[in-house]
């Protein structure tokens, strides 16, 4: 009654049934019912694959995309704070000389390919690389559900998905809770094996030369033991050499 519509339509749409259904309707309902940006977008993604008049946008697959120089030059020119580059199915694209040193557990993974929800889900390891595992855990799968409401056309990510509910009781749980999340800035607590605990606030950036990666910037505040443990991995760093391969520098996966 608030949102004005029947209460046979909005049934309809609580079964999936969303054709057909215009912009007003959606931002009627999501007043209505307090939803948040990413749960918004979410409904107008889902309503936008449903058809046959899309609300808003509609995005086909993505078209395979390589490293250009002058990003990994920007992302080079940056020494005090990891920087990486991922991709809308969470596979690591590129990053500065910090950045790889941040995520090196992740990247000398080879059985999960430089993939952050493969690595959190599939790798014991990744328990105690991510202290707050549950709430590392829980953003992964609110992510790929946005990403998934977004684009389902997009076939590496649901053979993603796939893979993952069917490999993975802990991702299976939360896949069915529905959630989803914008990635957008937080904190992020990880206990690396070379400078111990490290606790870091994030921004993310897009990046229109490639809409479907996302840049992270990582820092520390400063005076603090992160701070100081972070200028230890950036001479350790320095001296190691990098664990992403040539295939994972160019976004292959």
């Amino acid at each position: 009654m608030l949102a004005g519509i029947s209460v046979e339509y909005y049934a309809r749409m609580e079964r999936g049934d969303l054709a057909g259904v215009s912009l007003e309707v959606l931002d009627s309902l999501a007043r209505t019912l307090q939803l948040d940006v990413a749960e918004y977008d979410h409904l107008n993604d889902l309503a936008t694959a449903a058809g046959p008049t899309p609300p808003r946008r509609r995005r086909g697959s993505p078209a395979a995309q390589t490293v250009k120089p002058e990003l990994q030059r920007f992302l080079d020119a940056v020494t005090g704070a990891p920087m990486w580059v991922r991709d809308r199915r969470l596979n690591f694209v590129a990053a500065n000389s910090l950045g790889r040193a941040l995520y090196a557990p992740i990247l000398s993974d080879r059985a999960n390919r430089g993939n952050t929800a493969r690595f959190v889900f599939f790798n014991p390891a990744s328990h105690v690389f991510f202290p707050s595992w549950d709430e590392n855990a829980d953003s992964i799968v609110a992510t790929l559900r946005t990403y998934a409401g977004q684009n389902p056309l997009d076939k590496d990510l649901t053979d993603l998905i796939g893979e993952l509910v069917t490999r993975s009781d802990s991702f299976r749980e939360r896949w069915s809770k529905h959630d989803v999340r914008h990635h957008r800035s937080g904190a992020k607590r990880i206990h690396h094996p070379e400078v111990g605990d490290l606790e870091l606030h994030y921004q993310t950036m897009d990046l229109p030369a490639n809409p479907e990666w996302f840049m992270f910037a990582f820092t520390a505040e400063p005076g603090s033991p992160t701070e100081e443990r972070l200028r230890l991995l950036a001479s350790l760093a320095a001296t190691a050499p990098a664990p992403l391969d040539t295939a994972a520098r160019s976004g292959q996966h």
